[in-house]
């Protein structure tokens, strides 16, 4: 898991950052440390339209490979 997306309104999306993207993240309007894994370093975007369609992009394929990065090398060698 890299990404949860709330459908509800309004709309919220969690996923993973850097460690030194976190700090900077979680203090700007709209966006908090996810509950329960922000220790993972994984932040809650509660206002979508505080990114572009470019940022989003950024931050969702980042989010994939730190987490892919994480995973053992038989499972990484199941997702090509």
């Amino acid at each position: 898991m890299f990404c949860v997306v709330v459908l509800n309104t309004p709309t919220k999306v969690s996923f993973k950052v850097t460690d030194e993207e976190f700090g900077d993240l979680t203090v700007r309007p709209g966006i908090i440390p996810a509950p329960y894994v922000a220790r993972y370093k994984w932040i809650m975007v509660e206002d979508i339209t505080v990114f572009n369609n470019k940022v989003w992009q950024h931050y969702i394929t980042q989010s994939y490979q730190l987490v892919k990065s994480k995973l053992p090398k038989k499972i990484v060698s199941q997702l090509k």
